[in-house]
């Protein structure tokens, strides 16, 4: 049947900050819905809290609200706007919790509003861990045995009819209730943990009850992702596949599309049993997410959990597949049934289920650099950032590709590095670590067998063929001279992943040599269009990745003239969501000045990696190869660096050497910027005051430094991003700890020292330049003092206790920086107030000519669209066109808020200290009338309370 008509306005609820267990994944979501249901005629009503996001710009949605996701706010919204509906499913956890409460308070029903897309008992059924097991049961699906218990005696008893007969305690897996991202749950191996486990389970259960469960460490894991409308027709999207073995949160593990190694009876034996399932929740139309495991010795299969919502893996399955979940699942939530509604990638019905001829695979991405004393050790409760996502004809091309999205100095699984040690490959194999596949690389390098591997690991032997035979590939060409490798001989490296920077560590020769090499054989990428069917039909959308296949390259480039923008890669602390929030702007900004826009990215959370954004989408690494082959496909007039945070900036010098134009500022002037030497060197020509600094290469130069210019010294890597190894030394036996680690983490690296100012308050300034003209976008105040990040700070839009003549010596020193600079697009100015004797002293720490992490959040807080103008300027635009047309004037009235939010709840046994390497995970607004609010005074009354070095 066609869309309801007796709704006309959809209240949408988004999931918040970004915390671990729930990130951007919904943000893509969240957008689609709402292009989705504003295309259908419908009037959206949007709110989050989150400003770090596209789907909270005014473009997204008719009315929408920047406030905290409880219940009090949804209903003040709902007064003013009257919904007449609303859908709960693009938020995660926070917007299905949000509803729930709402509904048990009767309050839905009362007020006359649907709730669309999900049966809110289907929520109960399947969050209520028994009620979920009992309902399998009579539909008969199997399960791990099980039972809840809602006090740690129950725990016991539960734990203790699991173990049956067996002599001692027996693992078990704790599952709270109502939690996202596996949180407070876990495996508990010894009697000696489970206390406490189970007694925190409780605690961080909204309705304090756990599930004592058997464990299944060592099982397969699979996804399926299924759509379900009104008339009980099912689409299975996309299976997915978990090369970790259960007891690994999905979200921490490497995962591929689609499944590899089940049988054929196996897999169609898990579909029917997941639409069994599925139809036996509710009568919802929407998305559902189920997951399973199998036990490779048996087969016994068993449903682990459903999702009667978008989930988090949805955002892969659909960048997988090119089939947009959301926006489906979306029209399905307003009465349209599939076979109504077309495959906007081929045209054909979206009842299709996808066909893949290629092979997609995830690598998460973790930040345990960022939490000293963290346990690495991969549970059930998710621990990872972000994730990168690639896709090849082969596993193994992909996984390759997939290590070199991750931004971690790999060129792929290892080839790029010495072996490891014996004792430690036995070390990291021993457990789940993050690691765990190139120590099983080193494992085959060591002359381990597969079935051995398999033993420690319980990793698929399948999964550890493939590795094995990726090093009997390395050992063909170790040692041997370039010339020597004949084109079959390279093209089979190429078809299964390997990077020009590994073959070239193999022969012992350069990147560039390699790629001389490869191109004199005439050895180049195809490239394959994402187009759901597998060829079948005629695709109509421009989402393409790189293979070594030898056909016919399906991207045609056109006569327009292009930009190309380098996207921010996964997300990770300190470069997160508010990167792509830029790039997307960059793209829809040259677009709308008549370039044919072009994306690169890895990321499969974001939305500048939907297939309807860019004019072209490159599904790649942000990896020099990778992108040095697409600017030879595509010949564009330039690249935009300035939006993809230091990812893209990294790749400007590689640019630059290879002839290739950057829009904005150039190179040579952000060089100036991120060399700390040359940058001193504009602010004594400026005469604009900065703290005593030096430049160290050893931990011998480095104590000497600190010992001239004093302490407490900040010490710090050049050319990183959220503080990453930064720490404040207060002697110069601390200079030495943390210099030796800097160099650790980054060989080579040259580490700055700066005296740093004890009592000072941070300033953050963001700003336009035209190359002529500066325009300051807007002072934040950080309320945390001077040593805790900018990223982990509460920052006050105007600030709070500045005086205006303070005010106006910031505007001018940045302005001044600016110009010197030759700036073009955007730059962000971290400066420091240090009061002495009633006079305010302005110093400079830092300015970074690029898009920052506080862009957004300045756009949101302002109403000025600064990432657009910014991206405009870059392509030549004037900023007097955007101040005489009034695009420049604040609507800010009163004060907005930045509030960090952090995932301390993910690593217990991590102290809660911040100081100049940043932790937080997202970030939240609050607009406010006066500084007396809580979300000004409550920080301000602990703002010194974590600092630490």
């Amino acid at each position: 049947m066609p869309k309801r008509t007796d709704i006309s306005s959809i209240l949408l609820i988004g999931s918040g900050p970004i915390v671990i267990g729930q990130a951007c994944e919904f943000d893509y979501s969240g957008t689609q819905a709402a292009k989705a249901l504003r295309a259908e005629g419908y009037r959206v009503v949007l709110v989050n809290s989150n400003p770090a996001t596209i789907m909270t710009d005014p473009m997204m949605a008719d009315a929408v609200y920047l406030q905290e996701l409880t219940p009090a706010s949804i209903k003040e919204i709902v007064t003013k706007e009257r919904p007449d509906a609303v859908l709960p499913t693009m938020g995660g956890q926070t917007a299905l919790n949000l509803a729930d409460t709402l509904h048990q308070q009767g309050y839905w029903e009362r007020e006359g509003i649907d709730v669309i897309g999900v049966d809110i008992d289907a929520i109960h059924i399947t969050e209520d861990r028994q009620a979920f097991r009992d309902l399998m049961e009579t539909v008969g699906i199997d399960q791990a045995r099980s039972r809840v218990a809602k006090s740690l005696l129950e725990a016991k008893e539960i734990a203790q009819e699991l173990a049956g007969s067996q002599l001692g305690f027996q693992p078990v897996v704790i599952r709270p209730s109502f939690t996202m991202g596996g949180a407070g749950g876990g495996i508990v191996w010894t009697a000696d943990q489970f206390d406490a486990k189970v007694t925190r389970g409780l605690e961080l259960s909204p309705v304090h009850e756990v599930l004592i469960e058997e464990c299944l460490v060592g099982w397969k894991e699979y996804e399926l992702e299924l759509l379900r409308d009104r008339n009980d027709n099912v689409v299975i999207v996309c299976s997915i596949e978990n090369v970790d073995p259960m007891g690994v949160h999905t979200g921490d593990s490497v995962t591929v599309a689609p499944q590899q190694t089940l049988t054929d009876p196996q897999y169609q034996a898990m579909r029917d049993a997941a639409i069994r399932a599925m139809r036996s929740i509710g009568t919802f139309a929407g998305g559902c997410n189920i997951q399973f495991a199998v036990d490779p010795e048996t087969g016994r299969m068993i449903v682990i959990e459903i999702n009667p919502r978008v989930s988090r893996s949805s955002a892969l399955a659909s960048k997988a597949t090119g089939y947009p979940i959301a926006k489906v699942a979306a029209r399905l939530a307003v009465g349209y049934t599939l076979d109504e509604l077309p495959n906007e990638i081929t045209g054909t019905s979206a009842c299709f289920e996808p066909a893949l001829d290629y092979v997609v695979t995830k690598v998460p991405r973790w930040n345990f650099d960022k939490f000293e004393g963290v346990d690495e050790e991969l549970t059930t409760q998710m621990k990872a950032v972000g994730e990168a996502m690639a896709i090849g004809r082969t596993f193994t091309e992909s996984l390759q590709k997939a290590f070199q999205s991750l931004e971690q100095g790999f060129a792929g699984l290892g080839a790029d590095r010495d072996d490891a040690d014996r004792q430690v490959v036995r070390d990291r194999l021993a457990k789940s670590y993050w690691d765990r596949l190139l120590h099983v690389r080193h494992a085959f390098r060591l002359g381990a067998s597969v079935a051995e591997v398999h033993d420690v690991t319980r990793v698929d032997p399948w999964f550890l063929h493939q590795i094995r035979d990726l090093v009997a590939l390395e050992r063909s060409i170790e040692g041997r001279a370039l010339e020597s490798i004949d084109r079959p001989a390279l093209l089979e490296l190429k078809q299964n992943g390997f990077a020009d920077v590994q073959i070239a560590y193999l022969t012992e020769t350069t990147e560039a040599e390699v790629r001389a090499r490869r191109e004199a054989l005439d050895l180049r990428p195809t490239y394959r269009v994402v187009d759901t069917c597998a060829g079948e039909f005629e695709a109509q959308t421009p989402y393409f990745y790189s293979t070594y296949d030898q056909g016919e390259t399906e991207s045609v480039r056109s006569d327009r003239e292009k930009v190309l923008i380098l996207g921010s890669g996964p997300n990770r602390i300190g470069q997160g969501i508010e990167f792509d929030y830029s790039c997307v702007h960059g793209v829809l900004a040259a677009r709308e000045m008549g370039y044919e826009a072009i994306m690169i990215n890895c990321n499969p959370e974001t939305v500048s990696t939907d297939f309807d954004v860019a004019d072209k989408l490159y599904f790649e690494p942000v990896f020099w190869e990778r992108v040095k082959d697409v600017i030879d496909l595509e010949q564009p007039a330039g690249v935009m660096v300035q939006l993809g945070g230091q990812t893209a900036l990294k790749l400007a010098e590689n640019l630059l050497e290879a002839g290739i134009p950057l829009f904005g500022t150039p190179f040579e002037k952000m060089d100036l910027a991120e060399d700390r030497g040359k940058f001193s060197a504009v602010l004594e020509e400026l005469d604009i005051p900065f703290p005593p600094y030096g430049i160290a290469r050893t931990v011998e130069e480095a104590v000497e430094v600190s010992e001239q210019i004093g302490y407490p010294t900040l010490v710090r890597p050049s050319y990183v991003l959220g503080g990453q190894g930064m720490r404040i030394a207060i002697n110069k036996d601390e200079v030495a700890e943390y210099v030796a680690r800097v160099l650790e983490m980054f060989p080579g690296n040259e580490v700055l020292l700066d005296r740093f100012l004890e009592n000072a308050i941070e300033v953050d300034v963001d700003c336009l330049a035209d190359g002529d003209e500066v325009w300051i976008a807007g002072i934040m105040q950080h309320i945390e003092p001077a040593g805790v990040h900018s990223g982990d700070s509460t920052a006050v839009i105007p600030p709070y206790s500045l005086s205006d003549e303070t005010q106006d010596v910031i505007r001018e020193t940045v302005t001044r920086i600016a110009k010197r600079l030759g700036v073009v697009g955007l730059m962000n100015t971290q400066l420091a107030v240090q009061t002495e004797g009633g006079v305010d002293h302005v110093y400079v720490i830092e300015a970074n000519p690029r898009a920052s992490r506080t862009v957004p959040f300045v756009a949101k807080a302002t109403g000025v669209p600064i990432a657009a103008i910014g991206a405009k300027l870059m392509l030549g635009a004037k900023l007097k066109e955007f101040r005489e047309s009034g695009a420049l004037e604040s609507q800010l009235t009163g004060f907005a808020v930045k509030e960090p939010v952090f995932s301390w709840d993910k690593f217990p046994e991590v102290a809660k200290e911040l100081g100049p390497e940043m932790k937080s995970t997202g970030e939240a607004i609050a607009f406010v009338d006066d500084i007396t609010d809580a979300h000004i005074s409550k920080p301000f009354e602990m703002r010194n309370l974590y600092l630490s070095r």
